[in-house]
């Protein structure tokens, strides 16, 4: 894979037809940029602008603080927004508008905490590996992936990167421009599960589906509930398949025993004081195992079987495992009301 050296090169000239110049001793906020673009000769950022001051108040508020952390935004262009518009219709285009929660929801997923630069992503990607991809987290709660493909471009999800318009500096972080809208993920974790189920081509949770469908309403219900914060640690077809044959059959026959089972794969975030519920996400567990005075043992996450709890700790080649020996094989599936980790082995809950 040809290294993508050009994101280090400092382009400012041709920012300058984009981005009108500002005094020598005042630096724009990010902004201040997007506004100044918007009424520029040759606007980029109109329709961005029109949604920042359509959206939350607190999202203009935090591109305008230059006292404030340094942010990082992946700002799509008038010709992203209008692909958008075309691709959902007029009337539904402007619903998303007039929606400030809706527009909020998106608009944050285009914000990374940090000042990111493109010397950043080029390292991130470089200790990737060839086929490797970066996750990082949005201030709207979910993850993008950073990738790039063998001609070298740089993709944010499914967003090109435009490499003659990055590193636009602010005074409170860095600008990107892309050339689509990225939209945040609205399945729930049972929506998820569903579809998954029924893809033809590689299954992954069939059995689990229908261990959900066999086990108290109320399991599927709260996968359902769109206001839930959940983590959920799902078991592929395989780990349910490595089951002895009477334990999953007994399981299954017994809607008490295999509800405690789904239960013990679940975690239920709740807001504590001023912060907001979070799912649990792999970098902030890895991120604890790993920092200093971690506990040798690990660390425990409350399930939503009462009175139970798992045990995440590190393998001998350090990475995660569950209650001693399940592995999260996939991590950080996004969904509208948590995440998803794929393990490989099914959870079962101490007698």
């Amino acid at each position: 894979m040809r290294k993508v050296s050009l994101l280090a090169v400092a382009i400012v000239l041709s920012l300058l037809a984009v981005v009108p110049t500002f005094a020598q001793d005042t630096q724009p906020t990010i902004a201040d940029i997007v506004v100044q673009s918007a009424s520029a000769e040759t606007p980029e950022f109109a329709t961005l602008l029109a949604a920042v001051q359509a959206a939350d108040p607190a999202v203009l508020e935090a591109l305008s603080n230059a006292d404030g952390d340094p942010l990082t935004v992946f700002a799509p262009t008038d010709a992203a927004f209008a692909a958008v518009q075309e691709a959902l219709g007029e009337e539904a285009f402007n619903a998303v508008l007039a929606d400030p929660a809706a527009l909020t929801n998106i608009l944050l997923y285009h914000v990374v905490p940090g000042a990111v630069k493109s010397a950043d992503v080029v390292g991130l990607l470089e200790a990737a590996g060839e086929d490797g991809q970066v996750t990082v987290k949005t201030l709207q709660g979910q993850h993008i992936d950073i990738s790039q493909d063998e001609a070298g471009d740089i993709y944010i999800d499914d967003a090109k990167l435009n490499l003659e318009m990055v590193d636009i500096e602010a005074s409170n972080g860095v600008i990107h421009v892309i050339d689509s809208v990225m939209m945040p993920e609205t399945r729930t974790i049972a929506d998820i599960v569903v579809e998954s189920a029924g893809m033809t081509d590689a299954p992954e949770f069939t059995t689990l589906l229908t261990a959900v469908q066999a086990a108290d309403p109320a399991v599927l219900e709260t996968l359902s509930n769109p206001d839930a914060v959940l983590t959920v640690f799902a078991p592929t077809d395989a780990a349910f398949a490595a089951l002895p044959a009477d334990t999953l059959n007994a399981a299954l026959a017994d809607q008490a025993m295999l509800t405690n089972i789904l239960l013990y794969h679940v975690h239920v975030s709740e807001a504590m004081g001023d912060m907001a519920a979070a799912p649990v996400a792999y970098a902030d567990v890895a991120a604890a195992l790993t920092a200093d005075g971690a506990p040798a043992e690990g660390i425990t996450v409350p399930t939503a079987l009462e009175g139970q709890s798992l045990t995440i700790s590190l393998d001998e080649d350090g990475n995660p495992v569950i209650n001693g020996s399940v592995k999260i094989v996939v991590h950080d599936i996004d969904a509208a009301n948590g995440i998803i980790h794929v393990i490989d082995a099914v959870l079962l809950p101490p007698m």
